[in-house]
């Protein structure tokens, strides 16, 4: 590993520090990089990065040089920068993170701080047009939020990291509505009893359900049939995501773009072309199918479950794995009315991760196996399709094994 992407990696271990003022320093200090290209900011609390690569596909299928920033990432750190889809070479990120550090490390600036500065000085100098940038944890108090957006989209609002957003989804609401501004257009995919709460913002606001309305139609495992009438126009388009969730955030996307001015063919071929890896993504591996999908919370949970009744599939082996900090009752519920047995593992590289044994308890009416290691676990599975579900830092050390590719070995915390 790199020396540079060492020292960040270490800075993972010191976690949140809530307020926005070191990353406005550290831009500051890099002299605005963020200034040179529009800014989007994609929150919420599932779906954000989903919806994310289907509005940065459709910019780009408009012509547009785009950046996207999204977290954490799933096997390479480089995942988090891409320009036009394509991860930003490591020489290129260690070059940029060289820059920061000395920054950084004046201004004690968090993991994510740094995160955030580097992926605005990489797209300013790869020079991107439009920035997409996923927002990490909350909203108000989110380093992206130090950016000025000239749109802003908040995908769902559901009961996640609520030792430090809150514990109703009421107050998690009013953490998201930090990154909407005043006067300037923002889309939303929210309950309706929600939006009350977004409102005081001043945001020139879109909902699903009010100013735009969906239809969709399953295409089975090619994804979905999208239909979308708006204040704008009307739309017909076809995503590979899979879920009525996928479709909602696809529509949501498209939504954005053409807030953006985004022209409808490109809306079109930007949704048709979305890949977004390690969720609800099925991959081949020998006699068996695997469906990856970073279900780690109830909500997310709740999504998987009804996109497999929609994809018409029965009961099916789990792999499941969790970070400590996550509500396993609620995921494990939701589990249980599809998994046939739960095999319990944990991302290796995530000292978050909860040890297998602790989350049996979980799964009192379902056959429950321990494997120590991703790899046990895969080895274990019978041919035919199962469902590898949890943490994203398991779906990131199981993807490369399926695929055949080297892990990355970084320690995983954020």
């Amino acid at each position: 590993m790199n020396e540079q992407v060492a020292w960040l990696v270490g800075r993972q271990r010191f976690g949140m520090n809530p307020g926005l003022e070191r990353v406005e320093a550290l831009l500051s200090r890099l002299e605005e990089p963020q200034r040179s290209f529009r800014v989007v900011l994609v929150g919420g609390t599932n779906g954000k990065g989903s919806t994310a690569a289907t509005l940065a596909a459709m910019l780009e299928a408009s012509g547009e040089r785009v950046g996207l920033f999204t977290s954490p990432h799933l096997t390479r750190f480089g995942e988090r920068f891409r320009v036009n889809g394509v991860e930003r070479p490591s020489p290129e990120v260690e070059a940029a993170l060289a820059v920061v550090r000395p920054h950084a490390e004046a201004l004690e600036a968090t993991f994510f701080e740094v995160v955030t500065a580097l992926a605005c000085l990489l797209f300013a100098r790869a020079g991107v047009g439009t920035a997409v940038m996923e927002v990490g944890l909350g909203g108000r108090w989110d380093a992206t939020n130090a950016l000025s957006p000239a749109l802003s989209v908040i995908t769902n609002v559901a009961l996640d990291h609520t030792e430090v957003l809150g514990d109703t989804v009421e107050a998690i609401a009013r953490e998201k509505a930090g990154i909407l501004r005043a006067g300037r257009p923002a889309v939303t995919g929210v309950d309706p009893g929600l939006l009350p709460l977004l409102t005081p913002t001043g945001a020139d606001l879109w909902a699903l359900g009010r100013e735009a309305k969906l239809t969709s139609t399953s295409r089975g495992w090619q994804g979905w049939r999208v239909q979308l009438q708006a204040p704008q126009g009307a739309w017909t388009f076809q995503t590979p995501l899979l879920g009525e969730h996928g479709a909602r955030n696809a529509a949501l996307a498209a939504l954005a773009a053409a807030r953006l001015g985004v022209p409808v063919d490109a809306i079109e071929r930007g949704a048709a072309g979305t890949v977004w890896p390690g969720r609800l993504e099925r991959l081949t591996w020998g006699e068996r199918e695997v469906l990856l999908d970073g279900a780690h919370n109830p909500d997310g949970a709740r999504a998987l479950r009804r996109a497999l009744a929609t994809l018409g599939v029965g009961r099916v082996p789990v792999v499941f794995g969790a970070t400590a900090d996550k509500d396993v009752a609620g995921v494990a519920g939701e589990i249980a009315a599809f998994a046939s047995e739960v095999v319990l593992t944990r991302a290796v590289l995530s000292p978050r991760a909860a040890p297998p044994v602790t989350l049996t308890r979980w799964f009192p009416r379902v056959p429950v196996r321990v494997a120590e290691t991703p790899a046990e676990a895969l080895a274990s599975l019978p041919p035919g399709l199962s469902v590898v579900c949890g943490s994203l830092y398991l779906i990131g050390e199981v993807r490369p094994l399926l695929l055949g590719e080297a892990p990355e070995r970084m320690e995983r915390w954020q």
